[in-house]
């Protein structure tokens, strides 16, 4: 799952009841969570008709029991109850989101992104992931993306840390100094 950071902190409110109401079953509800945010990410009429604010409780109540209910499990569904209520399923994408930010927090796994300029071979991604996690202390879910104008190196983002080892900032870094450096 993609790292997004646009969670409003009543998504994380929300999220954190959930999870604490999940308990052990906090995994399984994790993957309901993850199911209704494809559907909601993949529709997105679905989406416009759970944030807009013209369509009342009880018509968007009726869209749910017939496309949710006995098909997820009972805390989800009454979840659902709650967000509608509450008129906060326009969220439940980015609420999902949040939950699953929580329950990494809850396994002791962190998202991390990792930029490097060439694809790693998988032998390459298990070392760095392995050497990611043990920095960290935490389990690292790591995202690759490659970006060649780093030219070498990577660039680790953690949350809202970032470490730039890149070849290009290593270059760049060595200019300014050269450049401060020079006869005035």
């Amino acid at each position: 799952m993609p790292i997004t950071t646009n969670y409003l902190p009543v998504d994380f409110s929300y999220a954190q009841a959930l999870l604490e109401l999940a308990g052990d079953d906090a995994v399984a509800i994790g993957d309901e969570m993850g199911d209704l945010r494809q559907i909601v990410d993949e529709n997105p009429t679905f989406q416009k008709f759970l944030a807009d604010p013209s369509i009342g409780d009880t018509e968007r109540n009726g869209l749910l029991e017939r496309t949710f209910k006995g098909k997820v499990s009972p805390l989800i569904w009454n979840f659902l109850g709650v967000l509608n209520a509450k008129n906060r399923l326009g969220r439940l994408g980015d609420i999902a989101g949040a939950y699953h930010t929580r329950l990494d927090e809850k396994l002791g796994k962190v998202e991390v992104t990792l930029t490097v300029a060439q694809p790693l071979t998988d032998e390459q991604l298990v070392h760095a992931q392995q050497q990611i996690s043990t920095a960290l202390g935490k389990e690292a879910i790591v995202h690759t993306h490659v970006d060649d104008s780093i030219i070498g190196g990577m660039i680790v983002r953690v949350q809202d840390k970032l470490l730039d080892a890149s070849v290009r900032y290593q270059l760049q870094a060595m200019k300014e100094q050269l450049l401060a450096k020079r006869p005035g």
